[in-house]
């Protein structure tokens, strides 16, 4: 057998009750929360009895989604499932700078809710619009964004699948020329343009906090999201960097997989990872651990 990675979903999937099934079957998982809490009150009953709006809110969907996925990967290494590797879609990558030993579980929890602050503040100063562009290379996409003004690829999902931030003026002629080049599109009920210099003040406000942040070496092999490669260098920077620049998923995968890693395991909301994983290569095995059924139907 292979390397095992662990990836960690980012928000988009967010919905009530997340978590809840680890939190009542699993101590490292309930741990998790209970570190939230003691940080961010109410965390735990937002993840379980939030609203749809409430938890669509930036501010609340990174620190509670980050909790998701951190207590299900504990949750995971609680029944002996570790992995050789990690990384992290977007918000899940601080998840993964826990997880690694990076970073202390509140110290990342922390950093999430500063980044939650800082990217929502961004999102209504200076608001724009996304968009999934399906059916058409990353190289074809990269040239319709030329096209328009503060238009810009910002998620190298896969092969056919390339996220993309614009203006909210843009957003509808962008995704006719899209149509019109034989491929499909659509806008993404998000609160901003991320991953793009729409968040500009959002990094350099990230910036300013990690100044008095300490980072620790990884235990475990962590993939940067800005670089795709692991870890190295000036990790306050690649944070930084990570939320105006674009998330290289498809990229991370592909040197995961050529690092030896032939089974993916999702942790936290949602499946949206894994889908795209299977998408990148037919090769490697992909599940997704949410819940404590998830758990005892893996197969590894």
């Amino acid at each position: 057998m292979g390397k095992i990675a662990f990836v960690f979903s980012g928000q988009g999937a967010q919905y009530s009750g997340m978590g809840k099934d680890l939190y009542e079957s699993s101590p490292a998982a309930r741990a998790i929360y209970d570190t939230a809490d003691s940080i961010r009150e109410g965390t735990s009953k937002q993840c379980f009895e939030g609203t749809k709006e409430e938890l669509c809110r930036t501010v609340n969907t990174q620190p509670c989604v980050f909790t998701a996925d951190l207590a299900a990967a504990n949750a995971l290494a609680e029944k002996g499932i570790k992995p050789d590797c990690v990384a992290g879609f977007s918000l899940g990558e601080i998840a993964a700078l826990a997880f690694s030993g990076m970073l202390s579980n509140e110290e990342a929890f922390k950093l999430v809710c500063i980044r939650g602050e800082l990217m929502d503040k961004a999102a209504n100063e200076n608001p724009g619009a996304m968009a999934a562009v399906l059916k058409l290379t990353p190289q074809k996409v990269e040239e319709i964004c030329s096209r328009f003004d503060k238009t810009y690829p910002v998620n190298y999902n896969s092969p056919a699948q390339t996220v993309v931030a614009t203006t909210k003026e843009n957003a509808d002629r962008f995704c006719e020329a899209v149509k019109n080049e034989g491929g499909r599109s659509t806008l993404l009920a998000v609160s901003g343009a991320f991953h793009s210099p729409f968040m500009a003040d959002a990094a350099k406000g990230l910036g300013e906090y990690l100044e008095d942040v300490e980072f620790s070496q990884p235990e475990i092999q962590i993939y940067s999201d800005c670089t795709a490669q692991p870890y190295s260098g000036d990790y306050k920077a690649l944070v930084r960097a990570q939320v105006e620049n674009p998330v290289r998923w498809q990229t991370i995968v592909e040197n995961m997989i050529n690092d030896g890693v032939d089974t993916f395991i999702e942790v936290g909301v949602g499946k949206t990872l894994t889908g795209l994983i299977k998408r990148i290569s037919s090769e490697i095995k992909a599940f997704k651990v949410e819940t404590p059924s998830d758990i005892e139907a893996l197969e590894l």
